[in-house]
Parts: C-alpha cells; structure tokens; sequence
C-alpha cells in the first residue's frame, strides 16, 4: 500500500525538518555562548585554577550531540513507522466518509 503524499504534506514534512535543523543550530549557538562566557568567568577570577568550566561543557555537550543525532540521523521514518501511517491515514479517510 503506497500512498502518495499531497505536496501539502511534502510541504509541511520538510517544514518541520527544517524547524528542527533550525532549533539544533540554535542550540548549538547558545552553548558556545554560554560556555564561552563561561570560559571567561574562570580566567578572569581564577586563571589557572582547576578548570570547572569543563563539566557544563562536556555535559551540555552530550546533551547537543544527542539532539543532533535525533536531528540529523535518527529522524527518518522506519518501515514500520511508514506503515503504521499508512494504516492511520486509510483509517481516517474511511471515518471521514
């Protein structure tokens, strides 16, 4: 069962993709700022200390490195989740009649 989809749809789908682009480069943004900020709070009250600014970094970072993967790698449909849709979409379309 394949079903075509109204350049509607292929319209919203890739808005929505590119709304998820736009919110990861957005994140990303923020956490160079941030931690640039951060940065410059350790070397200016403690240059040479123990360098604390490295946890939020690297926790932060695991945190934006999972969000570019749902965005940039995982956010493909599978086989099953195409045909449940599909299944869905027939079912709405009958409820509608």
């Amino acid at each position: 069962m394949d079903i075509k989809r109204s350049e509607e749809e292929i319209y919203e789908e890739a808005k929505k993709r590119v709304d998820e682009k736009k919110g990861f480069f957005t994140h990303l943004i923020i956490y160079i700022i941030v931690n640039v900020f951060l940065i410059i709070i350790w070397a200016v009250t403690n240059p040479g200390g123990y360098p604390w600014f490295i946890w939020p970094i690297i926790g932060w970072g695991i945190g934006l490195v999972i969000h570019a993967l749902t965005v940039f790698v995982f956010n493909r449909k599978t086989g099953w989740e195409q045909r449940e849709l599909e299944k869905e979409v027939q079912k709405l379309k009958r409820e509608q009649k």
